[in-house]
Formats: C-alpha cells, structure tokens, sequence
C-alpha cells in the first residue's frame, strides 16, 4: 500500500493547494506545508485510507471541517488521476474523507507483484553503491566466556535489523564488537599464570569449558584479594602497552573463543564482522586528547572525565564518564567514544557512517546516553547522522525471574538451542506415530531443527524488544497462536496445494519468480476477485511495503511478526471458506495466484527474520 499511500498523500496535498490557495501559500512560506494527514482506515468498513486534514485546517481557515472536506472532495473529483486511483470518496464523521481503491487497481497490483521478486517493496532511496554505511553493533560475547541466552536477543535482533536494512538497500555494516581488552584479561592472564600456565603459549591447551571456570575463579580472586587485584591490573596495563608476552597469551584466548562463537553464528545463519575492543586500543589516546582540546576533560581525584549535563548521582552533583583512570588504564567509555569516534569519520581514517545502531539490553541505556551525549559535545558526529541505542528486555523464566538454569548458573545458548531442537524432534516423532506417517532419519532431523529454531528465534522477535519476555518451550513450539510453527505451517499448506495440482506460476515456490506482465483490467488475463474474504487477504498482503518501511524506521521487527502472523490468519480463513482447486478456471487462476503470493510473502518476511522455511513438516 506504500506507492498508493505516497501517490493519494500528493493528489490530497494538490487538493488542498487548489482548494485553499492562500492558506497553502502561506503555510509553505512559513515551512509548514498543508498537510492532509493521510493514514490508513481505522477501520476496514471506511475504505482503505483517511484522511483528517480538515480538522487541522476548520481554525485557520474559520470554517467547518466537513465545509473544507467538501471543497477537498470536490477537487478530487475533478482529478482524472485520483478518480483512476480511488472510488469517490465519502465525507465521514465530524470531517474525515474516507478513500477507498479501486478494485481493479487492488488486483493489477497483486498481480504486478507476482511478477516482482522483491513483492513490491521500494529500495530505500538513500542506499545504492557508494552510499555511506548503517553500522549495526549487535552480539558482542565477551571472550573466554561461553555465550549465553543473554546473548539470543542482542543476536537476533541485530540480525533481523541489518536483514531488513540490508533488504531497502541500504549498505550495511555488521559489527561484532566482542569483549576481547581490559581488566578480564588482566585477571585471567594473572589468574592462568598460576593454574595452567600452557594455556598462555600453546593453542587449545584447555578447552573453552575449563577456560569458563578458570575466568570464574579469577573474577572471585579479584573481588577478594587486593594484591591480586593489583597484579591484575599491571598486567591489563602491560597488554595495553603491547607487551610480546601478554600478547601472545591474549591472541590465544581470542581465538580458542572466536571459533566456539562462530560455530553458533553459524547454527544461527548469523553473519557477522568482528571488531572487538582491542581495534580501538590504538585511538584512545586521540579520544583523551581530542576531548581535552573541546575542554570537556576534567581531572578529578586523578582521573580524567567529563561531567555529563542532565545526568545527575545521587548526591544531586552532575555525574562523571571517566575516561581515563588515575592509574593511565582506560575503561569501556573511552573504548566506544573510540569506536563512535572512528565509525564517523570519514575514509580512510575511519568508516563514514551516517548511522550507528546499538543493540544491547535496557540496562546499558545510562552508559550509552552518557558515551553520546560526550560525542555529541566533542563535535564527532556529523550533521544528519543517526545515533541511537536500540534497548531490549530480559529473557525471563516463567516465574517472571531471569532465566537460569536449576543450579542457578546462567543458561548457554548452545543448551537453549539444543533443547529446542530436541523437543522439535520429540514432538514431530510422535505426530507421525498418531498419523502412522514414515519418514527418514534426514526428514526428521532437518524439520527439527528448522522449526526448532524458527521458534526460537520467533519467540524473542515477537515480543516488543523494550518489554522482557518469558520463555517458554511450550508456547513457542506450539501449531496455535503466534509461533513460527504456525506460519511454518502455512507455507507448508500451499506448497500442498501445488503438490495437489495447484498451478501456482512459477513452479518451485522456493525458486525466483518469473517476469509476469500486467494484464489489462477486463481482460479474461486480469485476476478476479468477488469473495469478501479474497479482498480481506489481497489488503493484507498488499500491506506488505509498508510494514517494511516502518520496521525499518522505528528498527522494531515485532511489527513485521505481527504482519505475518496476521497475514497468516486472513489466509487460512480465505482457503478455510472459498474452494480453491474446485473453483471455476478464472476463479481458480485468481485464487491460486493469491496462494502463491501469499507463501512468497511469508518466506520473504520470514527470511528477514532469519527463520528459514521448509515445504513439509
């Protein structure tokens, strides 16, 4: 509905100009042009559109919203292009104008995006080759610990943004910014120097479990031993310094986490570019003196920091962003004004980005607004940029507590995700038991494991990511209600109706679709709907554009779930109610064509959440 949304909004605003010449002429020259406040209809019996313009407008002009939406209507009735777009339109309540499509325009544009790959959705204007890049900044583990089911959300959500930014054209860089510097290492380094010394010179001398336990014992020796502490953080500031020794130890815990990370980005079909904390190590310096030189540095009790505006301690005084501590060590401040600082400058000194996108939890927000407000006051970000934090809840069990294991220990990721598949297997098992169905071993284990974590993954993305979530195996395996196995399902429904003889144009539904030119309106060619329930789901698959530019926009990918699982609903009503493979030829070619653009919709929105889809199940 996008192009029509955007075609209707200039057609109302040339109304609104030649209708009320004056009013327009001086609300352009004042830089607020007449605008028609076009939205969709509240509510299917108003039509497809509305627009309230004329509310704004009864004040200035001194006259009745319904007198103003008179004379709009009947400037739009003289427009022989709007009169091809839309049905007369019909004034409503106190001076709404109600806007409804023509039909025949409805079904050229179903089958226009037949024919289209990309199902009608606009590449973003401000992509294309050489555009500057979005920098999504999502995942971020933290070495020589094992991930955990913290990191599910930071993952997956910051996938599905860069997969729908990725998808309007922009360019966009994927940033892992991985915990690989500071005082951990100095603890761990000082910690295995006495436990299990070969596992700072030889590769895989201990295996990533043990090296989990020995970052435990370390951060307890930490917190309870000052001369401990103290050789730690000697031993932090040698690495910073670039010490051969502590070099070669850091490399070789790096790279023993690199790999079991990337096993799971990869069970995950997550693409990801690392760039960890150790990248900027060399432009922290620049960072203390570039803030020095704006004179926002203060030395305080021998620390170097800005004293943040708005942001206030408990004592009432403004507080501190400390970016370089008395002993000459920096922190995880100094690191991401670092990487604001390097992201926005232009190449080759930095990556010329026009937008940074920060997918961690709620509970970082205080750092971020205090880190941005610094870059902004420093001068590092350049007119028109975007800058923003993209908070998100915790996963919770259902007691409402964090999610933990029995033992109280916090859940790996790779066990959550093993479960999943694990219960998948069990559960489709047994339905083919009850359905006396035989499959082979291959069938089973691929279903289990895309629909396992197609549930997952789901679960976590319908949820508004401001809001903490409670997971539970039960309702995100479930066939009922919003689930991946319930839109899996519909898409493995049509792929039967092909299976059943369904013509759906284009052979393979999991194949590129084929051009498919536009019949004329009339012609025995053009696709023909008469059933309520044909229009219900042609209206919502042509919603599809739209619900895009908005997730792309307000970077919140449970509005493009909630499409599809509306989406999903409208079909299995429309298949439910209307005869599809016994219907009549036209109706047939028509209904069938609605069955094939509905399961392109499907896989491609689920694709942009990293669900990958199956044809049985």
């Amino acid at each position: 509905m996008l192009r029509f949304a955007q075609a209707l909004d200039t057609q109302l605003r040339a109304a609104m100009e030649r209708a009320f010449p004056e009013a327009a002429a001086e609300a352009s020259a004042a830089g607020r042009p007449l605008d028609p406040q076009l939205a969709p209809a509240s509510k299917p019996e108003f039509g497809d559109f509305q627009a309230n313009g004329a509310l704004a407008l009864a004040k200035p002009l001194q006259q009745a919203p319904r007198q103003i939406a008179a004379a709009l209507l009947a400037e739009l009735e003289a427009d022989t292009a709007f009169g091809a777009l839309c049905l007369p339109p019909q004034i409503a309540g106190p001076g709404f104008l109600n806007l409804t499509l023509r039909p025949e325009v409805l079904a050229a544009e179903v089958q226009r995006r037949l024919g289209d790959p990309r199902l009608g959705v606009p590449l973003a204007v401000a992509g294309g080759a050489g555009a500057a890049p979005v920098i999504v900044d999502f995942s971020s583990p933290n070495i020589a610990k094992e991930m955990h089911v913290g990191h599910l959300r930071s993952t997956i959500i910051g996938d599905a943004m860069a997969r729908v930014l990725e998808f309007r054209g922009q360019p966009v860089l994927r940033l892992n910014h991985v915990g690989d510097w500071g005082t951990q290492f100095g603890m761990l380094i000082t910690h295995l120097k006495q436990v299990a010394p070969a596992a700072l010179d030889t590769a895989d001398a201990v295996d990533l479990g043990d090296l989990v336990a020995f970052y435990r014992q370390a951060k307890q020796r930490f917190d309870a031993d000052e001369d401990f502490q103290t050789t730690a953080r000697q031993e932090v500031v040698r690495l910073q310094a670039g010490d051969p020794v502590s070099l070669k130890a850091w490399g070789l815990l790096c790279d023993q986490s690199r790999r079991e990370f990337q096993q799971l980005y990869e069970r995950l079909d997550i693409r990801l570019n690392e760039r960890g904390e150790s990248f900027y190590n060399p432009y922290l310096e620049a960072v203390v003196a570039d803030l020095d030189a704006a004179g926002l540095l203060v030395v305080d009790a021998g620390a170097k920091c800005v004293f943040l505006e708005g942001m206030q301690g408990k004592d009432g005084k403004p507080l501190p962003l400390i970016v370089q501590k008395s002993d000459g060590g920096f922190n995880y401040a100094t690191t991401d004004l670092a990487a604001i600082r390097y992201r926005f400058a232009a190449p080759p000194a930095g990556d010329g980005a026009r937008w940074l996108i920060y997918v961690t939890d709620a509970g970082q927000a205080n750092h971020f607004a205090g880190v941005f407000q610094v870059a902004r006051r420093a001068g590092w970000i350049p007119g028109g940029a975007r800058l923003e934090h993209v908070p998100f809840g915790l996963v919770q069990g259902d007691d409402g507590k964090k999610l933990k294991t029995r033992s109280g220990d916090t859940v790996r990721l790779k066990d959550l995700l093993d479960e999943a598949v694990e219960r998948c297997e069990a559960d489709l098992r047994r339905r083919l038991a009850e359905e006396e169905r035989q499959e082979d071993e291959e069938f089973v284990r691929q279903v289990a494991t895309i629909v396992g974590l197609a549930a997952v993954k789901y679960a976590d993305l319908s949820t508004n990511r401001i809001t903490n979530y409670q997971f539970s195996f039960d309702r995100m395996l479930a066939l009922q209600g919003n689930t991946a196995p319930y839109l899996l399902y519909a898409v493995v429904r049509i792929a039967g109706i092909a299976r059943k003889g369904g013509d759906l144009g284009g052979g393979d539904l999991a194949g590129a679709q084929a051009a498919v030119a536009e019949p004329q309106a009339g012609s025995p060619e053009a696709l023909q709907f008469s059933e309520p329930q044909e229009w219900a789901l042609v209206r919502e698959l042509l919603k599809l554009d739209t619900v895009i530019a908005e997730v792309e926009q307000e970077l919140l990918p449970n509005r493009l779930c909630s499409y599809l699982f509306e989406l999903s609903q409208v079909f299995n009503r429309f298949y439910d109610q209307v005869p599809v493979l016994k219907a009549e030829p036209a109706a047939r070619r028509s209904r069938l064509a609605l069955c094939r653009l509905t399961a392109d919709t499907l896989k491609l929105g689920l694709g942009l959440l990293g669900i990958a889809t199956l044809e049985r199940m």
